[in-house]
């Protein structure tokens, strides 16, 4: 078939999940014309369903898609109950620092994500974006000088191209299009694990007021992630190393059964559960939570966000979170340059430093979390010790944030990267001891640890962008010589001289 009429758009975003969803909003709600192309009919079943209080409070906020998801009914997450670490009993974390200052952001919600991403992309609509269901975005339209837009095939299967300012990938890990922003896509050797999971009628549920947190329990051959989504239904995953692929992957039903009676705190909350064996939740599923980075994250006309450009081990609930927040960060750098604010460069310069120091923070949070685990018998547990991990991986951490000009990452080799690593892990193992040790202390000492606090920081100052705007007063950059964020936090713009 031959390729119909040219159309012009300001940005053709690819993929309608939540990074392509906020993007578009975003962008709308400045006046450009957004198209978003999406291979699926909405709604449709995703993994990822639990989230952290920057995505409700910050950036759906923002949007102004945050009374939608509260009208939504799902269920309140209050924070995440664990079973980590040296302790055998089970310890609960908050988002609020203390129950006597709780505030009224400090929840996220557990999500159906077919219901969660259907309401965003459909406010993307209200607020001015197109969306084109079953299509295939086939390749990018490049001059060599940069890229101007996206061939693709719609539900018709009539080939059509999209010409762009810009071109945004937020079609995932499964991106057909990401290699053509260049650089590679580099695997952590640490996080590669595979994931078998399903979804759960009649399971218990922990006591109130913590009955909505999502339940994370270590067991010898890797960690169960337990997630209300409603008062009866449950998605319930084993991550395991990669090694045991042909353990998963033979009979899928015996090997869940078989690691669920491995944990015997995920097992005797199963005890008077079924598995949903009907409808989108109704067969086990296999995922490969390979953890990744591609080097480059824009390239002139083409910016990566969420799954597109990295993935980090979905532990700590960060997916969503990275997936808007860069969203966000890639719609200031587009509105900033449609605006004449800031040239493209230094735009998208600041898009990528921002996004790549996220990622890292969760990264070595994440690396530290793992290595404070105790269980030297098991050989999942003794290989997620940093002292033990290969240096090739440490090295490839001080790469990842190499160049990004943060005091946090003024890391020279893998060894420094290491002795970090694992202080970082005793500061928070030494935290979660206080907390039981002194109740009254509420989270107190779990926030003051470096990495939580550096985990939530970023997030904490969208959120507080979204709420008091201009009211917060003047941003100040994250990194010598950059950017800052405007007071409706849609912009990026030159420091005010002092």
């Amino acid at each position: 078939m031959g390729v119909e009429d040219r159309e012009e758009w300001d940005a053709v975003v690819v993929g309608g999940g939540p990074g392509g969803s906020t993007l578009g909003a975003l962008l709308a709600m400045q006046g450009h014309r957004v198209l978003i192309l999406e291979k699926e009919t909405f709604p449709r079943y995703q993994i990822g369903e639990s989230l952290l209080p920057s995505t409700v409070h910050g950036v759906c906020k923002l949007t102004g898609v945050a009374d939608e998801l509260e009208k939504a009914g799902f269920t309140l997450k209050r924070g995440g109950t664990l079973r980590w670490g040296a302790n055998p009993e089970p310890w609960t974390f908050s988002f609020a620092v203390s129950p006597k200052i709780a505030s009224a952001t400090s929840f996220a919600y557990q999500v159906e994500r077919s219901k969660f991403d259907k309401i965003l992309l459909d406010h993307a609509v209200k607020k001015g974006a197109e969306v084109r269901h079953q299509v295939t975005v086939d390749d990018v339209i490049d001059d060599g000088e940069r890229v101007r837009g996206v061939t693709y095939t719609d539900a018709d299967g009539t080939e059509r191209e999209a010409y762009a300012k810009f071109v945004v990938d937020a079609s995932g890990n499964g991106s057909r299009i990401h290699k053509r922003v260049g650089g590679t896509r580099e695997y952590s050797e640490f996080f590669r694990s595979l994931a078998l999971f399903g979804y759960y009628e009649g399971g218990k549920r922990l006591p109130a007021p913590n009955s909505g947190n999502i339940l994370s329990a270590a067991f010898s051959s890797g960690w169960f992630w337990y997630i209300p989504l409603s008062p009866t239904l449950t998605s319930v995953g084993a991550v395991v190393r990669r090694e045991d692929a042909a353990r998963i992957q033979g009979d899928p039903e015996t090997a869940l059964q078989s690691l669920i009676d491995e944990c015997p705190l995920v097992k005797d909350y199963l005890s008077d559960a079924t598995r949903v064996t009907e409808g989108q939740y109704g067969r086990l599923r296999v995922r490969k939570d390979y953890s990744y980075h591609q080097t480059k994250f824009w390239r002139p006309g083409l910016v990566l966000i969420g799954d597109a450009a990295c993935f980090v081990d979905p532990v700590f609930s960060s997916g969503v979170h990275l997936a808007t927040y860069s969203a966000l960060l890639a719609a200031r750098s587009i509105n900033s340059v449609m605006a004449g604010l800031v040239e493209e460069e230094p735009a998208f310069d600041e898009f990528e430093a921002r996004y790549r120091r996220e990622y890292g923070v969760f990264y070595e949070f994440l690396m530290s979390f793992y290595d404070m685990h105790v269980d030297e018998q098991s050989y999942f547990w003794s290989a997620k010790k940093v002292t033990k991990n290969a240096h090739t991986e440490l090295e490839s951490f001080v790469e990842l944030v190499a160049g990004v000009s943060s005091a946090e990452f003024a890391l020279d080799d893998a060894e420094s990267a290491a002795v970090r690593m694992k202080s970082k892990a005793a500061e928070f193992a030494s935290a979660l001891d206080t907390m039981a040790a002194d109740e009254e202390k509420g989270m107190v000492p779990l926030f003051k640890s470096a990495a939580v606090r550096e985990a939530m920081q970023e997030g904490g100052q969208v959120q507080s962008r979204a709420f008091l705007g201009e009211a917060l007063g003047a941003d100040v950059p994250l990194f010598p010589g950059g950017l800052v964020a405007s007071g409706d936090g849609m912009h990026w713009l030159e420091p005010e001289a002092k």
